[in-house]
């Protein structure tokens, strides 16, 4: 469920409010304070005034109804025996502009034209109350919970964590390429060492081959350069192309199934100093580097399922975001990665990580490291082999150095 800003509405209504009343209040005519001759007044107030209208030519007195103050002295009221008259004095305002230009504004009725713009604003300001104080009280509750720094720290972990699976696995891939890279050179050169009287059997294997040879493909990586077609396109008729070829595909998959390899540290070859090199550097960074691969991954895992779980805790803007449910489920996690980063800190894994990491990513161009990992290789040849087997998985079998 998502959050409902409902004190954020009510705070809108209420600065809405107080702007139409400063609009209301803005809008009305401009008035000037005036003195008013009071002819005759009531007890309550209620009186009769006179006022000169300047506003018409010549000026004019003019008279109206008006709510005096009852309770101004006694010799601003009408009296024969203080004043020496029977007019007392008040003061008005008068309107300067508009249509009511030269008028007194309103005092007798209910038609105060401020009476609106005074109301909108006692109610947007009382709105803006309820809005800011509780949204300050809610937002307080719904903020408890909110740990930027502890996720933060959990993620950094995770990074860790993460980092150092997949440089084992980035190490192991090297092997593999470099493994790779070598048996295809070694298929490659038995290939192109297969004359082509040993591909094409037969009666006619005197006529086939010198066809085939006469067409300029002398050897199995010849004709499965050229394939079919090509073989055709140099004038080989086409059973015989086809014969050739299906004989020097089979024979590559045979020598590919059956090749040994052997790993010789006095080879100049590019495949197989990449091969002992990335055979090193696993075997130097140890058991210690595939047990710290595993601990890694599966806590990533963890750590990556939690994460997602504690997202509204790492900021106050997301926990304000959040429902209910998130906010109980990201109070939760926080606790959980909590447990799991003390967890790691006891056992001392993030330097761990960082040092296994470091442990994996020694550059493979370096020469010195080559130069150690043939030196390396007399000193431990088995284990080499055994690591490339556990890693390469190869169908081919390997030779004893």
């Amino acid at each position: 469920m998502l959050h409902r800003p409902f004190f954020r509405w009510v705070l809108t209504l209420g600065v809405l409010l107080f702007g139409w009343s400063a609009y209301l209040y803005a809008s009305y005519p401009e008035t000037r304070q005036i003195d008013l001759t009071v002819i005759k007044e009531k007890a309550d107030g209620r009186c009769t005034v006179r006022w000169e209208d300047p506003y018409h030519d010549g000026g004019r007195r003019r008279e109206a109804a008006y709510q005096c103050d009852p309770d101004r002295g006694a010799l601003l009221k009408p009296s024969h025996s203080i004043l020496g008259t029977e007019n007392g004095w008040e003061t008005g305002f008068m309107f300067t502009e508009g249509q009511h230009k030269g008028d007194l504004e309103p005092s007798l009725d209910d038609r105060d034209p401020y009476a609106l713009s005074d109301g909108l604003v006692l109610i947007g300001l009382a709105l803006i109350a309820v809005g800011l104080v509780g949204g300050n009280i809610r937002s307080s509750v719904r903020l408890t919970g909110a740990r930027p720094k502890t996720v933060a720290r959990a993620r950094k972990l995770y990074e860790a964590a993460d980092q150092v699976a997949q440089d084992h696995a980035q190490a192991r891939d090297a092997v593999r390429a470099a493994w790779n890279a070598l048996r295809h050179e070694q298929t490659e050169a038995k290939l192109s060492a297969t004359p082509i009287t040993r591909l094409i059997k037969g009666v006619a294997v005197g006529r086939a081959a010198q066809e085939v040879e006469a067409a300029g493909a002398r050897t199995a990586r010849d004709v499965l350069d050229a394939g079919v077609l090509g073989l055709e396109h140099m004038g080989v008729d086409r059973r015989t192309a086809q014969r050739a070829h299906t004989a020097a595909r089979r024979l590559a998959d045979d020598i590919e199934a059956a090749l040994s390899v052997r790993l010789d540290p006095a080879a100049s070859g590019p495949h197989t100093t990449a091969l002992l090199v990335a055979l090193h550097v696993l075997l130097e960074a140890g058991a210690e580097a595939h047990q710290m691969a595993r601990t890694g991954k599966e806590l990533a895992d963890e750590l990556d399922r939690v994460l997602a779980e504690a997202a509204p805790a790492s900021g106050y803007r997301s926990m304000l975001r959040a429902g209910r449910e998130q906010r109980e489920t990201a109070r939760s996690a926080v606790t959980e990665l909590r447990s799991l980063m003390a967890l790691a800190e006891q056992e001392g894994l993030p330097a761990r990580f960082a040092q296994t990491s470091v442990d994996l990513l020694r550059a493979p161009e370096d020469r010195n490291l080559g130069l150690s990992a043939r030196v390396d290789f007399e000193s431990r040849t088995s284990q080499y082999y055994g690591l490339l087997a556990q890693v390469v998985d190869s169908r081919g079998a390997l030779a004893d150095g």
